[in-house]
């Protein structure tokens, strides 16, 4: 598919969106689906459902420092339609969205949904994965595990699964960032992986320590955190003697390319060890 995607906007698919210049405007496009069973439980409220959709996509315009302007939806119907418009329109007022269109089918099987956001950017340079360089430094805005542990309390019946079930773009930090970064994405399928991607982006090699990180769970579970994904939070990277406007953490440094894109407390990854959520 990479090789169809020969247009300036599409960033040869290496980044989260596209960025489409039209009439002195800059665009920023993304879209992202759901799938029942794989992005939220069978079951699961269809408000809470409509409010994911939505974030994840704004997710992806906030490490652009974009501002919102509207969306277009492709859904499936599954009988408990009301609600789900209930979640949507909750979400895209938290947001600044408007509805601008889309479709809707019937269907069988897992339901499975899209929405594409269309954002104007803030700044310019829009941030991409791209644009790290050694002797920058490695930031993350919050804590990672949330939405692992609000998972395994929605299995469970009990607990607080807010951060699964209805987690924050943080589009606010990401405009304020914008001016400031080399290079910016947002955590959504794990923090090893996006940080390895971001690196390969980069040409460079990431050096994070872990003990650095902020998790949002117990120490023991330090391991899984650092690879689970739906946090949504904004790992960017920036000039050493940055300013930040925003609160966040320093988890590392950029390095010059070594044998590895990304090194976690010194050493590269064990081989063949799953860094986060691979799509299939």
């Amino acid at each position: 598919m990479r090789g169809l995607a020969t247009h300036p906007a599409a960033r040869g698919l290496s980044d989260d969106c596209a960025v489409l210049e039209v009439g002195g405007e800059t665009l920023i496009l993304t879209h992202d689906m759901l799938v029942e069973g794989v992005h939220f439980l069978p079951g699961q409220d269809p408000a809470d459902v409509a409010w994911k959709l939505v974030a994840t996509n704004m997710s992806d315009l906030a490490a652009k420092g974009a501002e919102p302007v509207g969306v277009l939806l492709g859904y499936m119907l599954d009988g408990d339609d009301a609600r789900f418009v209930e979640g949507l329109a909750a979400a895209l007022a938290h947001y600044g969205a408007a509805l601008l269109g889309g479709d809707t089918v019937a269907g069988s099987g897992p339901q499975v949904m899209g929405l594409t956001a269309i954002g104007r950017a803030t700044c310019r340079p829009v941030p991409s994965r791209a644009g790290a360089t050694p002797g920058d430094t490695v930031w993350i805005t919050g804590p990672v595990g949330a939405a692992m542990i609000g998972l395994e309390a929605l299995r469970a019946g009990s607990g607080d699964s807010l951060a699964y079930r209805r987690p924050a773009a943080l589009l606010r930090q990401g405009q304020a960032l914008a001016p400031h970064v080399s290079a910016m994405m947002d955590v959504s399928d794990g923090l090893l992986l996006d940080a390895h991607r971001m690196a390969e982006a980069s040409a460079v090699t990431l050096a994070l320590d872990s003990a650095a990180v902020p998790i949002a769970c117990p120490e023991s579970r330090r391991h899984d955190a650092l690879r689970w994904g739906d946090d949504y939070q904004l790992l960017f990277i920036a000039p050493a003697d940055v300013v930040l406007p925003v609160t966040a953490i320093r988890i590392g440094t950029v390095q010059p390319r070594g044998s590895h894109p990304l090194l976690l407390d010194g050493l590269p990854p064990a081989e063949g060890e799953a860094l986060g959520f691979e799509h299939s």
